[in-house]
């Protein structure tokens, strides 16, 4: 019996272990995404185009997986608050909340700059840059 209580322990440190690492990771991404964006949305705000592909496509690549892991964060933290009363838990070291606070600012100022945009330029560019689009004079 007592091997039996010790497996089940092990097992659960174990899965406690790899949630542990996969909030961490995500808290990571969260605020690894958060410059990226930033630049973006200066670039958007200054030039009425997003960040260039780059080599290989992969700071546009770069700059599409940050927003959609801001819009993760906020979308993670107003259903955690919808359906427990709080948001996304602070995570180790606070990381995991500094990301979620982080991504509400960015959003705010995203929806800042979309004004602007519209405003400014009257449109909002492509996602993905086509032949003869407003931003395909980026490079």
């Amino acid at each position: 019996m007592a091997s039996a209580s010790r497996a089940h322990h092990v097992i659960c440190a174990e899965a406690g272990s790899y949630q542990q690492k996969a909030v961490l990771s995500a808290s990571i991404l969260g605020l690894a995404s958060q410059p990226i964006t930033w630049w973006s949305l200066y670039m958007l705000k200054t030039t009425g185009c997003g960040l260039p592909a780059g080599p290989f496509g992969l700071l546009g690549a770069a700059e599409g997986i940050s927003y959609l892991v801001v819009i993760g964060f906020i979308g993670a933290a107003l259903l955690s608050k919808a359906t427990s009363g709080s948001g996304l838990p602070a995570g180790p070291g606070g990381l995991l909340g500094a990301a979620e606070g982080l991504s509400f600012l960015t959003g705010a100022v995203g929806l800042i700059v979309l004004g602007f945009q519209l405003t400014e330029y009257g449109y909002l560019p492509e996602a993905v840059p086509v032949e003869g689009g407003v931003c395909s004079h980026i490079s």
